[in-house]
């Protein structure tokens, strides 16, 4: 009997600090995700409150009862971690992101769990180690969050851009670079650079524009279209485009736009 009590003992202190982990690593990621300016000292003792209702597995309460708890925890863990401000916003980013790392761990866990034969699966008998588990989740989230980043800086610089002259419409993936300041020193009209070789081979005439950046100086060959719509809303008339010798190579764009036009 002393050694189921002391067995017994164990499992709960490893199952405590596992569910003290997860929600410390919640936690955090609300924290970095939302950038509140938050003492550490909170978090840690909204994790442990958080913790705490591990003991409630031990209690006979009905599978609804167990779930209106963990809500009313996972409310007083927002509450103690992060106070009244921005209350609902951060509970709405602490399941946001208790979904998103459970449904990573639980495809990871399948995938060692099951194995099939054609269309067939079959448990194998083998679960993922909780500490294995514990490990991944930050990789994970920090994986996640550089993705996020991405999309929101990269991705969200790109533009649909339609180039029209005459009768003829020309449509592009452009990307909004705000270092792009290149001017026409003769009438001081902005330079949007493309790439575009067959389009630049169809002119025969066009403007000389002279550069001079950090990597040295050279010459891009300009032609002025009528009108340049970007994401189908913004129109400018009497557009200076720069034919570029080289890809850009950034997100599988071909066209740079100047930084005045999305500013």
């Amino acid at each position: 009997m002393l050694e189921m009590v002391k067995i017994m003992k164990i499992y709960v202190d490893v199952i405590f600090f596992l569910n003290f982990s997860f929600d410390l690593l919640l936690l955090v990621s609300v924290k970095l995700l939302l950038k509140r300016s938050i003492k550490w000292k909170r978090i840690i003792l909204a994790s442990l409150l958080g913790a705490l209702s591990t003991f409630l597995l031990f209690f006979p309460f009905s599978s609804f009862s167990l779930f209106l708890f963990k809500v009313i925890v996972s409310f007083l863990m927002i509450f103690v971690g992060f106070g009244k401000a921005g209350f609902w916003k951060n509970i709405c980013y602490l399941y946001f992101v208790s979904i998103l790392l459970g449904g990573f761990l639980w495809f990871i866990n399948l995938q060692f769990s099951y194995k099939n034969e054609g269309l067939l699966f079959f448990y194998n008998g083998f679960s993922m180690p909780f500490i294995v588990l514990l490990i991944l989740s930050p990789i994970i989230l920090i994986w996640y969050f550089r993705q996020s980043r991405y999309f929101r800086f990269t991705l969200s610089n790109v533009h649909q851009v339609e180039l029209i002259k005459g009768e003829k419409h020309y449509f592009y993936r452009a990307y909004y670079d705000t270092g792009n300041k290149l001017v026409d020193p003769y009438k001081k009209r902005e330079v949007t650079l493309l790439y575009d070789p067959s389009l630049s081979s169809q002119f025969e005439r066009f403007l000389v524009i002279p550069y001079r950046t950090l990597q040295g100086s050279g010459i891009v060959r300009g032609v002025v279209f009528d009108q340049m719509i970007i994401d189908g809303e913004q129109t400018f008339s009497s557009v200076l485009i720069g034919f570029s010798n080289q890809p850009f190579g950034l997100e599988d764009t071909q066209m740079i736009l100047h930084a005045k036009f999305l500013s």
